[in-house]
């Protein structure tokens, strides 16, 4: 399995529904997406944009299903309808590779919503690529959890604040799960390039066109490097500290 995807553009994506996860059937119960929640990935870098609603399912939300995401129906009740943001998340997430886990299941939800609007939308594989995180998952670590608490665990991401399942939060931890499962981020381009004219590398610019504010980090702060570096001297050397 190739786990390294092509893409430059990927949507790092996950939502939360009316339903508890019961795969590509909950749909034919009658469950609606609640909350869509996405962030971008150009060229495995987070670009800060990131596209998050609660919706209005017009109707109510299984009490097992509140258990699990914290959303109630007093929550939605005032958000807008699928069918009156489709058009701004089909524009944020077309023409992109959408990365989920248990990517199936999101993609049958947003699917049968897309089939329900006004005007038929497009299925999501006619405007995305589709990447699926738990395929990845039990391809390189087969017979294992493979969920996404699971996941950070293992690869010692903090997901302190993860109480509830949220989709945004949830997208935001599996871009940070998904590059680093995949090899971290691309390399800085350090090379001797013209300023600004990295072609793929990171962006340089002129000492002089910048007026930049220096923040030194807090006591707390250094304290939490230096915890995370006894984590990594447990490991063997810390190149970090000489």
């Amino acid at each position: 399995m190739n786990i390294i995807s092509n893409a430059s553009r990927q949507i790092i994506l996950d939502t939360e529904t009316t339903g508890m996860n019961q795969g590509s059937g909950a749909i034919y119960l009658g469950h609606r997406i609640i909350e869509i929640g996405c962030v971008e990935v150009i060229n495995r870098r987070l670009t800060g944009r990131y596209f998050h609603q609660y919706i209005n399912p017009g109707q109510a939300i299984d009490p097992e299903a509140i258990a699990v995401h914290g959303i109630t129906d007093e929550r939605v009740a005032n958000e807008p309808r699928f069918h009156q943001i489709a058009q701004q998340f089909i524009e944020f997430i077309n023409g992109a590779e959408i990365v989920a886990h248990n990517a199936n299941f999101d993609v049958s939800f947003m699917d049968h919503e897309f089939s329900m609007l006004p005007s038929k939308g497009p299925k999501t594989v006619d405007i995305c690529d589709i990447l699926d995180t738990l395929e990845i998952a039990k391809f390189l670590h087969p017979g294992q959890k493979n969920n996404l608490d699971a996941l950070c665990k293992r690869y010692g991401i903090d997901n302190s604040r993860r109480q509830y399942h949220g989709a945004l939060l949830d997208a935001e931890i599996l871009a940070d799960v998904y590059l680093i499962m995949t090899g971290g981020q691309t390399k800085f381009n350090l090379s001797n390039e013209e300023v600004g004219q990295e072609g793929g590398g990171i962006q340089r610019f002129a000492a002089d066109s910048l007026n930049l504010k220096v923040i030194s980090a807090s006591a707390d702060e250094l304290a939490m490097h230096e915890q995370r570096l006894d984590l990594v001297a447990k490991s063997g050397k810390c190149l970090w500290r000489g």
